[in-house]
């Protein structure tokens, strides 16, 4: 199982990323996946999940109505889209197996939200 995320980086609160994730090794399209994510000294925080067809999403409440998760089966893509970012938004994300779990995470890609 290898899980790359990309698109991290610097961003101005307000602004907008979006990440991804590529999957390899495992029938991605049979399996719900999620974004986790770390800040500085605190633990794991989960922030979204989708269902194996992407059908259902779930989010965190402090993401919700400003980020949204998708996915594309065909290209064993995994995609989170953050906009209105917040300087509490600042963590390296996660893009794991399982929906709402994870068995298997990627090594992560940086976000920081600052002026």
């Amino acid at each position: 199982v290898q899980l790359v995320e990309s698109g991290g980086g610097l961003a101005q609160p307000g602004g907008s990323l979006r990440l991804s994730c590529v999957a390899s090794g495992f029938p991605f399209s049979t399996y719900g996946m999620s974004w986790f994510r770390q800040a500085p000294g605190k633990g794991l925080e989960w922030v979204s999940g989708i269902t194996n067809g992407g059908t259902v999403t779930s989010y965190a409440d402090s993401v919700k109505g400003r980020f949204t998760i998708s996915r594309d089966n065909a290209k064993n893509t995994l995609y989170l889209q953050m906009n209105s970012l917040k300087p509490d938004d600042t963590s390296v994300y996660y893009c794991t197996r399982g929906y709402r779990s994870s068995d298997y995470r990627g090594r992560g890609t940086q976000v920081t939200v600052s002026s």
